[in-house]
């Protein structure tokens, strides 16, 4: 992450702090869907599960799909078929107007 914060979170980790979504998470209403693999060093699944905890704790409608062996991009074609099988079913419920 250097390049995008001049510094490593060690050296300069306000600057981390400050974009972390965890800071701004009392606001948060959107129903948020969440996904990861297991095996993500961009953004580890541990911060993906802070995350949706956060959200359930604060009554924010959420889901979490983990997928194992996988990094920050989907890879295995049955992960990435579980996902576009989930995608639309999720948008349908919280975008589709009522009918």
């Amino acid at each position: 992450m250097l390049p995008f914060f001049g510094a490593s979170m060690y050296e300069n980790p306000a600057v981390y702090r400050a974009v972390s979504p965890l800071e701004s998470i009392r606001a948060a209403r959107t129903p948020t869907l969440l996904y990861t693999g297991d095996s993500d060093v961009e953004v580890p699944a541990s911060q993906s599960f802070e995350f949706w905890h956060a959200l359930r704790t604060l009554g924010v409608t959420t889901e979490l799909y983990v997928y194992p062996g996988e990094g920050h991009r989907l890879s295995k074609p049955e992960h990435v078929l579980d996902l576009r099988r989930r995608l639309p079913e999720w948008f349908d419920r919280y975008l589709m107007p009522a009918r």
